[in-house]
């Protein structure tokens, strides 16, 4: 009885161990924390384009991680300045640069920029019915927020492609429709 027991087992076992790594990596991105907002100091935070401010008490959910890339992935656009002096704040992490609004650049959240592996790479984004190609200058950090560093603004999600004005104009998105867009982006 002993043996045939063993034999199905094993079978079983590889069955168990696939299903559980199957659904282990068909999870979605899970928060990894939260941080405590602070008001900034007066004059510190960059509201062009809509920013948001941090806010006194409020928490904010942090990640280090965002959804899956593939073909096809889904998510946020959002608009941002990388010119000096914009609300993007310090130039960009992938250069060390500002970069102009005319050029189609984004900043990725922290999950998919990957520690700079996309830094001066392309990417392929759709939506509003066209597509345009942009240079990953940047993060948008989804795990700090609220300082100096931020420019007292929140955490970003973790879907936020964060685009310059180039892209927005080049998927012929009205200006005053200008500020989140649900979009569709893939490696190049």
């Amino acid at each position: 009885m002993r043996t045939f027991s063993m034999r199905f087992s094993a079978p079983l076992l590889v069955v168990l161990v696939l299903t559980y790594a199957l659904h282990i990596e068909a999870q979605q991105c899970r928060p990894s924390g939260q941080i405590r907002g602070t008001n900034p100091p007066p004059d510190q935070c960059n509201q062009e384009n809509d920013s948001d401010c941090c806010k006194d008490g409020k928490f904010y959910t942090t990640y280090k991680c965002s959804p899956l890339v593939s073909s096809h992935t889904k998510a946020t656009l959002t608009l941002n300045s990388f010119e000096g002096g914009g609300d993007g704040g310090a130039p960009s992490e992938c250069d060390n640069q500002y970069h102009s609004d005319d050029t189609p650049v984004v900043a990725l959240s922290t999950g998919w920029y990957n520690h700079g592996s996309r830094c001066l790479n392309y990417v392929n984004i759709h939506g509003n019915g066209k597509s345009v190609k942009a240079m990953v200058v940047d993060e948008c950090d989804s795990t700090m927020g609220c300082d100096s560093d931020h420019d007292y603004q929140p955490p970003c999600a973790n879907n936020i492609v964060d685009a310059s004005k180039a892209v927005w104009k080049a998927l012929g998105v009205p200006e005053s429709d200008w500020g989140e867009m649900d979009i569709y982006w893939s490696d190049a």
